[in-house]
């Protein structure tokens, strides 16, 4: 079976980041990749077609599980299942994205940020600076281009800011 619509590499517009963590010195945030739940559905749809595939939400204890079911070119109807919970801003719609979101990763859409190196911003602030925003495209298409990268990646103010060539 050939998914490569799903597993095909993930674009830096298919990419966002949220604040994982602060490190305890309060200098530098822990920052991971994800993908939003309309990017699982238009990788869907242009893998599976529109009507080629469905999704299922059912609401458990704390949480949602999600259940997407494909129909294979020769007919073949295959169903993978995961869950969530309830997340902490709007706690039902997060919940379910998030169990959508997980539930692709057991079809390979998403797979690849597990191996995404560990990122740290410098920053006392605990959201992501914009000057960061540009270092992470780059990051993800030095990825995307078979490039290596270190297993941590720490971002830095100056990083960002243009080389000042000399007079």
């Amino acid at each position: 079976m050939d998914l490569s619509v799903l597993n095909a590499p993930l674009t830096v517009q298919e990419i966002e980041w949220r604040v994982q963590s602060q490190t305890k010195d309060g200098q530098k945030i822990v920052v991971v990749p994800y993908i939003t739940n309309r990017c699982v559905m238009q990788r869907f749809d242009e893998q599976f077609g529109w009507a080629g595939w469905q999704n299922e939400i059912k609401e458990i204890d704390g949480g949602f599980l999600c259940t997407i079911t494909v129909v294979l070119p020769g007919g073949e109807i295959v169903r993978k299942t995961d869950g969530a919970s309830r997340t902490v801003v709007e706690p039902v719609k997060g919940g379910i994205s998030d169990a959508m979101k997980r539930c692709a990763v057991q079809f390979g859409l998403g797979r690849s940020l597990y191996d995404f190196p560990k990122v740290l911003i410098q920053t006392t602030d605990k959201y992501i600076p914009e000057w960061a925003g540009p270092l992470l495209d780059k990051m993800v298409d030095k990825i995307n281009s078979g490039g290596t990268v270190r297993d941590v990646v720490v971002l830095k103010p100056e990083h960002a800011k243009p080389a000042v060539k000399p007079v």
